[in-house]
């Protein structure tokens, strides 16, 4: 399953996001998205967990959820069209 993650503090690195996320099951890859021109985080990431609910209760647990300073988003990613 394909996570979104948002409202995410501009210092989060992938690393420390993905051992968040490992808490709740098997993590294939985080990428935080960076601004194109200055490279710094735009403060979403995008996850990928191969295991639907293992991805459903980090869902569960991490929506709202207070990292970093920040109430984080957290939901299943939308299919690009």
């Amino acid at each position: 399953m394909n996570i979104y993650i948002g409202n995410l503090n501009y210092r989060v690195r992938e690393e420390d996001l993905k051992r968040v996320l490992e808490e709740y099951g098997t993590v294939d890859s985080v990428k935080i998205v960076k601004d194109r021109d200055t490279g710094r985080s735009k403060g979403f990431a995008f996850a990928e967990m191969p295991d639907d609910d293992e991805a459903k209760k980090a869902i569960e647990e991490l929506n709202e959820a207070e990292y970093e300073g920040r109430q984080m988003v957290v939901k299943e990613a939308r299919q690009k069209s």
